[in-house]
């Protein structure tokens, strides 16, 4: 079990890095690409088995912390799936949408990180 839970943290990470680097990538021209909502479909069904995982492997979890990292990378799926159907359809994507999916990323990285 460790290591299907050691795997899903990697996904995790992997997802992460999908949303922040585009997002870093495209500073100049701020944009919502569709491998972005990718990362984030990718970070909510990893975070959710990781979630599962946890009681199975008698770790301990602050669930408080997991539930609002849940609610911020709902909200950056969210984001990321509406600034990716604009994009496939050459329409016009706010930078504030794209800054919105990008740093919500962060800020759930730095939760992540920095919240013991």
């Amino acid at each position: 079990m460790n290591i299907v839970y050691n795997v899903m943290v990697f996904l995790h990470i992997v997802g992460a890095a999908m949303i922040v680097g585009l997002w870093i990538g495209q500073m100049k021209k701020p944009t919502v690409h569709p491998r972005q909502f990718d990362g984030a479909a990718l970070q909510l069904i990893t975070g959710i088995v990781m979630m599962g995982l946890i009681p199975a492997l008698d770790m301990e979890a602050n669930y408080f912390k997991l539930g609002i990292k849940f609610a911020i990378a709902l909200a950056v799926a969210v984001l990321a799936f509406i600034g990716s159907r604009r994009y496939k359809k050459d329409e016009p994507v706010g930078k504030a949408l794209a800054h919105g999916v990008g740093g919500l990323a962060l800020l759930n990285v730095a939760i992540a990180t920095l919240w013991q």
